[in-house]
């Protein structure tokens, strides 16, 4: 699962009121099945827009600002984004897990951090254990790859949930809760620059537009970029939560 990140942690004068992770789940069997199909994409932007495979497509910047790609006009630079989205979204055997910490809502000690990567990371291992993504593999693990965050805290939140990750009980089990360590999700997250990695700007899209979503710029509001995350309904894992598009709110 590669994730990223929009938004920050912060609940005290921070400058966003939503906290959104992002993971794009890929079985390492179609990793370069689903790699071609990024690439195919860039082709057709470099066609386009003249974009250079070189140049990343980090997509807060690429809106606010972009640099070189400033050469481009901003309707331009978002409609790179839908497209990327129109991509994704018809690549096969890939699935969007997202989780949304609404920050006003929490009390001030609230760890939005840990909460927020617990839920993902749980979403992670209970689908994999329930063979829930696409394919018919007998067996299953996941790893995490990740853009650079709180990099040792991270960790220190993975390793930690692999003896201690207490889960509520469903109603056939009572009250309280069960403790269910990690079995499925193996290693430490891998840390990767996203210019790097067309998988992690792939993710960065994805969580920049469901933040737009829930709080949209006036620029995308007028051009109906809000609806963009939208465009990703067919990949994402629905069974994560019953909101619309599967989209756990914390």
């Amino acid at each position: 699962m590669f994730v990223d990140e929009s938004g920050d942690t912060g609940l005290i004068n921070s400058p966003t009121d939503f906290f959104v992770l992002s993971g794009l789940v890929i079985h390492e069997s179609r990793w370069k099945d689903v790699l071609q199909k990024l690439l195919d994409y860039r082709q057709a932007m470099k066609l386009k827009f003249g974009l250079k495979l070189r140049e990343e497509i980090h997509a807060s910047e690429l809106i606010n600002h972009p640099g070189p790609l400033a050469r481009l006009e901003k309707y331009q630079r978002l409609e790179i984004l839908r497209d990327f989205a129109d991509a994704l979204a018809a690549t096969q055997d890939i699935r969007l897990l997202n989780v949304v910490v609404d920050k006003k809502k929490q009390a001030p000690t609230y760890d939005v951090f840990q909460h927020a990567w617990t839920a993902l990371i749980q979403r992670f291992e209970n689908t994999i254990s329930h063979r829930n993504f696409p394919g018919s593999f007998s067996e299953q693990s996941g790893m995490l790859l990740c853009d650079h965050t709180d990099d040792k805290k991270l960790t220190s939140l993975v390793r930690r949930m692999r003896t201690y990750n207490p889960i509520p009980n469903q109603l056939q089990h009572g009250p309280g809760y069960r403790n269910l360590g990690l079995r499925l999700v193996i290693e430490d997250p891998v840390f990767r620059e996203s210019d790097k990695s067309q998988f992690i700007q792939a993710v960065d899209m994805c969580a920049y537009l469901l933040q737009q979503q829930n709080k949209p710029s006036k620029f995308i509001k007028k051009k109906g970029g809000n609806n963009y995350f939208n465009r990703l309904a067919p990949i994402c894992c629905l069974v994560a939560s019953k909101n619309p598009n599967g989209v756990v709110r914390l």
